[in-house]
């Protein structure tokens, strides 16, 4: 009588390995039946289907604004991350930085091209922890502050959306990084690929969805207004740059919401929910202040950087985080040069487009106005 485990190993059939017998193959009684149909005619037809729908979906999205341009996920940041040098000069922050500076002319005045890390709705911290916590950087970072965005708490999308991008630097597989280089060639060329906005998932999340008792719908984020480039440089679309332009109204609506800061919860006293704030903002001074202070010790450089903003949202931002709050205290408590853009007429006179972001021709103009400011700043 065979025993179980030469039973259990036939049934198996266990892999072949070098110079070993092949497993018994144990015959079928059965066969698939393959219907005697035209494949290689339904292929083509299968074929032609899926490059018409595409076609479609393509022109549907090139009909109402869409343009193509890179996605800017945790890949492409982490492909922009690797190319930072010990002595590089690094833009972090949220997408002011991104939009704002134009690389050729921060190139043309500080003598080396920037690497831009700054990202849409981030905070900065997490990306600044990361440089100083680098014991083989020493270079200089140029860093913008949104304040509601800068001391954002941890779990918040603007946080996460930062510790996402540098926990994606430290763990990026070799598949996820020859993804990004298979991606980028089609992103360039096919405007449907928007992953943020053109999916199912954020398709549905433009329904109307009215605000119902203990169901608050989450504030809108903008829609396409700018390109990405491979050196994750911004710039914002024409359309979104003319004056009065519907998307441009259309985004100026949403940042109101989306700067606004929600109602503190019902369940929690209102001295004691403002005490809890309070703590958090000041231990993210603390810790902002620990990362410049090691980036320092080993001869890095750092400079704060507080970009243009215009209309009903600067009216906001200057009414709920003025400047003697936040900004003051993160230069105060880091001992950190910063450039704040009303104390200096050529720098003041932008206007936002869209009141948060320059358009790209003034990206220009306004990165040749910066240099002399950054470099006095650096002490270059």
């Amino acid at each position: 009588m065979p025993s179980s485990t030469s039973n259990f190993k036939r049934k198996l059939r266990l892999p072949r390995l070098f110079f070993a017998k092949p497993s018994e193959i144990i015959p079928r009684d059965y066969e698939r039946p393959i219907p005697p149909l035209p494949w290689r005619g339904l292929t083509v037809v299968v074929v032609l289907i899926v490059i018409a729908a595409a076609s479609a979906w393509e022109f549907y999205c090139r009909s109402i604004g869409y343009r193509p341009t890179l996605n800017d996920n945790e890949d492409l940041w982490t492909m922009t991350r690797r190319s930072v040098k010990p002595e590089s000069i690094v833009i972090i922050g949220d997408s002011r930085a991104w939009f704002d500076l134009d690389l050729d002319e921060l190139q043309k005045g500080l003598g080396k091209r920037p690497v831009q890390l700054a990202m849409g709705g981030s905070c900065a911290y997490p990306v600044l922890a990361d440089l100083a916590n680098d014991e083989s950087f020493h270079g200089t970072i140029i860093c913008s502050v949104v304040p509601r965005m800068f001391v954002a708490p941890p779990g918040t999308p603007p946080m996460e959306r930062g510790e996402k991008a540098v926990r994606r630097s430290h763990t990026q597989t070799p598949a996820q990084r020859a993804s990004q280089y298979l991606a980028m060639p089609l992103e360039e060329h096919v405007a449907f690929l928007k992953q943020e906005e053109l999916t199912l998932d954020d398709l549905l999340k433009r329904l109307p969805i009215p605000n119902r008792p203990y169901a608050q719908v989450s504030p809108r984020l903008p829609p396409y207004f700018g390109t990405l480039d491979r050196e994750r440089r911004a710039r914002m679309i024409e359309e979104c740059a003319w004056p009065g332009s519907e998307l441009q109204k259309r985004i100026q609506q949403i940042w109101l919401p989306l700067f606004t800061p929600p109602p503190p919860p019902t369940y929690i006293p209102k001295e004691e929910f403002g005490k809890k704030i309070g703590a958090a903002i000041e231990a993210r001074f603390h810790d902002v202040a620990t990362a410049v202070k090691k980036l320092r010790a080993r001869g890095g450089k750092i400079v704060f950087v507080r970009f243009p903003e215009s209309g009903e949202l600067k009216k906001l931002e200057d009414r709920e985080t003025p400047r003697a709050g936040i900004w003051d205290q993160v230069i105060k408590k880091t001992g950190a040069p910063g450039i704040y853009y009303e104390d200096y007429p050529e720098l003041s006179g932008f206007n936002c487009p869209e009141w948060s972001h320059l358009s790209a021709g003034d990206s220009v103009e306004f990165s040749k106005r910066l240099i002399p400011h950054l470099r006095k700043a650096l002490q270059l």
